[in-house]
């Protein structure tokens, strides 16, 4: 499956099928006891992954890559970072500009389409939080080319780490297809994708952060810098 193909498949998903899911997820209200564990270990994520970029972000121009309902674009421009915020869900990007406080909404822009538009410009870092774990590690590391060339700073992101608990998971959803089931996440070892940068000529280098593990929601923080 290609890039595209994966990317319509989520846009699909996130925009259509789930988007009152997701919804629900993202904010205060009451949802189940598993879906739960992948709020509490969303929430534990993005703070890893902030904790990779400086607490004072005035002046910087940040690129969350993925946006979905603007939980991680409120918290970078609460610092004081410029944002673009781009998502391939328009649905959710109507949620977070719903939620965005007022005294915010002129440091957040809000763009429905793909977070490797190479239209978007230049940043001082990237965030990437559960956007890439869907791809291969091929397409990962042509995303992580990317987007290290269009930032001066670091790339901050998440994959799906290759344990055995999710590598049965991901099997298992391929045995038992669902039509309302997210595409699957892909689990990857670090070095795969470090080979697979190696073999675009890429000037990209990996390093590993914390990894989050909350009932059902495990994934692996990390950075990328060219």
């Amino acid at each position: 499956m290609t890039y595209q193909d994966t990317r319509d498949r989520l846009e699909t998903y996130f925009d259509r099928t789930a988007s009152r899911t997701w919804e629900a997820l993202t904010s205060d209200a009451p949802v189940s006891r598993i879906r739960q564990t992948v709020r509490e270990g969303r929430d534990a994520m993005r703070a890893e992954l902030l904790s990779i970029l400086p607490t004072d972000l005035r002046g910087a121009h940040v690129l969350d890559a993925g946006a979905g309902a603007g939980q991680m674009s409120i918290e970078l421009a609460e610092r004081g970072a410029m944002v673009t915020a781009i998502d391939i869900s328009p649905s959710l990007l109507a949620v977070a500009e719903r939620r965005t406080p007022e005294h915010l909404k002129g440091r957040i822009s809000y763009r429905p389409g793909d977070m490797l538009d190479p239209e978007l410009g230049h940043f001082d870092a990237v965030i990437a939080m559960d956007s890439l774990i869907h791809y291969t590690a091929a397409d990962i590391a042509r995303a992580l080319d990317r987007l290290t060339r269009q930032s001066s700073g670091p790339v901050a992101f998440t994959v799906a780490p290759k344990t055995a608990l999710l590598t049965a998971m991901w099997w298992a959803g391929k045995a038992f297809p669902r039509s309302d089931r997210s595409p699957a996440i892909q689990p990857h070892k670090a070095a795969t994708i470090s080979n697979h940068l190696a073999k675009l000529g890429s000037s990209a280098d990996l390093s590993v952060h914390a990894r989050i593990s909350r009932g059902f929601y495990i994934s692996q923080a990390m950075e990328a810098r060219a």
